[in-house]
């Protein structure tokens, strides 16, 4: 039986993308991904599926959600642990935009619920997480993205080949930093590339 560690390994040498960052080259005609950097959760001949980790939901935060989930009542005397409080939420894509997803260190994990991505880096899309997290229970890192951006099968590597995207090795600092502004620029020097230089016709990037 492969190993989940293999797995990654195997999707790697396919060419599959999946625990891995996809960033928007300059020229991006579709707004919604402008200058965007996602977070890879699934990739395969079937299709691959992300989230956005570097555009924040605008005037909405933590314990908005929970409220509007009803697992906060805001008469409550609950006091949330300060790290939740100012938990921002991401725009993780334009799919299902009212579906919630919880991209978190690997130091939470829910067997029927959890899917490990990465060593480090899981996906979970339960209330419970949502709970644990307002009980100060939950990962050491998140990110609480509204919707996904997902491909249908070979439509990212069409869209690749294109030159409408890179891809980059993700790391847990670049992933779940709290400074998304930033991300895009340090998405791009990862690869060594300075957002000036980059040459947007096919086969030049």
């Amino acid at each position: 039986m492969i190993s989940k560690r293999q797995q990654r390994k195997l999707s790697s040498s396919n060419g599959y993308l999946d625990g891995q960052l996809l960033i928007a080259m300059p020229a991006m005609a579709d707004k919604r991904f402008a200058r965007s950097v996602i977070y890879m959760c699934a990739h395969s001949e079937e299709g691959a599926m992300g989230l956005i980790i570097n555009q924040r939901a605008p005037n909405l935060l933590f314990p908005d959600l929970l409220e509007r989930l009803q697992i906060l009542d805001p008469e409550s005397e609950i006091t949330l642990p300060s790290h939740v409080t100012k938990m921002a939420i991401h725009v993780g894509g334009p799919v299902e935009p009212e579906r919630g997803f919880v991209l978190h260190s690997s130091d939470y994990f829910t067997p029927s619920s959890t899917l490990p991505i990465s060593d480090d880096i899981c996906l979970t899309a339960t209330i419970d997480i949502l709970k644990a997290l307002a009980a100060g229970e939950g990962p050491d890192r998140a990110i609480l993205a509204l919707g996904y951006a997902g491909w249908a099968p070979g439509q990212l590597e069409s869209e690749i080949q294109a030159n409408g995207w890179l891809s980059c090795q993700a790391d847990l600092e670049l992933v779940f930093d709290l400074d998304v502004e930033e991300k895009y620029e340090r998405a791009l020097s990862k690869l060594g590339i300075n957002p000036t230089h980059l040459v947007n016709a096919a086969g030049h990037a």
